[in-house]
This record gives structure tokens, C-alpha cells and sequence, in this order.
């Protein structure tokens, strides 16, 4: 199967240079991470929220996916501590 075509939207590649996470990182939880949250009645394309680690650190990333195989990537951020649950799964 084919690795689908990642899409940045800008405002995530600023979030990315702005907390240092890389497009490994980014892939690396798109391919690994897990969905804990479904946003597919609140976008265009079907959307999630997916819950990956860059190094030991939790990571979040927004994106949405299309028939075409592409995903594009709406953000990524790191959890606030005070406002999700210690498992970064689940928001407080």
C-alpha cells in the first residue's frame, strides 16, 4: 500500500518551526499514532485527532484525509498538561 501524500496547511508548518517538531515526527504519528478523537461531522474531508510522541513527549496532530490517498496535515501542537487527562487522551 502506498504511503499517502502528506499536505501541510501553513498554519501547521508554523506550529511545527515553532515547537520544533519535524515531518518525521508528524508521519511517524500519522502512521502509529492513535485516533482519539473523530472530527469527520466538523470538516470538508474526513478529520481526526491523533495522539503520537515526539521522542518521549506527547503529540497532537489535526489533519484529514481524502480519496485521493492525501492527508493533510491542519496542525500539530503539544498538549497543555492542564487541560488533558495525564494520558494525553483524554481532555480534562
Amino acid at each position: 500500500m502506498l504511503k499517502p501524500r502528506l499536505i501541510y496547511r501553513l498554519h501547521a508548518v508554523q506550529r511545527m518551526f515553532e515547537r520544533k517538531i519535524s515531518g518525521k515526527n508528524v508521519r511517524q504519528a500519522l502512521e502509529a499514532g492513535e485516533v482519539i478523537e473523530d472530527y469527520s461531522d466538523e470538516m470538508p474531508e474526513p478529520g481526526k485527532l491523533i495522539l503520537g510522541f515526539h521522542g518521549k513527549n506527547p503529540l497532537h496532530v489535526v489533519a484529514s484525509e481524502n480519496a485521493e490517498n492525501e492527508v493533510t496535515v491542519v496542525t500539530v501542537y503539544i498538549p497543555d498538561a492542564d487541560k488533558w487527562k495525564k494520558d494525553f487522551r483524554s481532555r480534562k
